[in-house]
């Protein structure tokens, strides 16, 4: 009985381990005054890299992120040092750059749920289970 307890607390502790994992880009300690020293679009791309997501509408933005995902066992995931790296860029010039860090940025609250799809076609389990009867190819056949 001892040795099934023992396994027991075992496998429990294993789940409420600790680990980190960074996301993002790897931003240098003295990002703002590399940044600042910045002029063009190639200089942004060889000190920090592409940006993750550019602007569509409006200025044309570039935004890099980074931040460290914890994640604490049965616990819901956090971040911490979140960095943000805006720069407005206009034909090849790079005419303002601001770096965010947690403080600076807002807590945005996920709403529970999920969004409707108009006209979407929901089928339980066991339709799911038949709808699929056919449409994969057996294993080794290379189709």
């Amino acid at each position: 009985m001892k040795k099934i307890i023992l396994v027991l607390l075992c496998v429990v502790m294993a789940g409420c381990t600790f680990q980190t994992k960074h996301r993002g880009y790897v931003f240098p300690e003295d990002l703002e005054s590399k940044v600042a020293n910045i002029k063009t679009t190639s200089q942004l791309q060889e000190e920090i890299g592409d940006p993750q997501t550019r602007t569509i509408y409006g200025d044309e933005v570039w935004v890099y992120y980074s931040a460290d995902e914890n994640m604490h066992g049965p616990f819901p995931i956090t971040y911490d040092n979140k960095t943000v790296l805006l720069a407005w860029v206009k034909n090849g010039r790079v005419l303002k750059t601001q770096v965010l860090h947690d403080d600076d940025l807002k807590d945005v609250k996920i709403a529970d749920g999920e969004t409707k799809i108009p006209a979407a076609i929901e089928l339980n389990a066991l339709e799911e289970l038949f709808n699929n009867i056919g449409r994969f190819s057996p294993a080794g056949l290379g189709q």
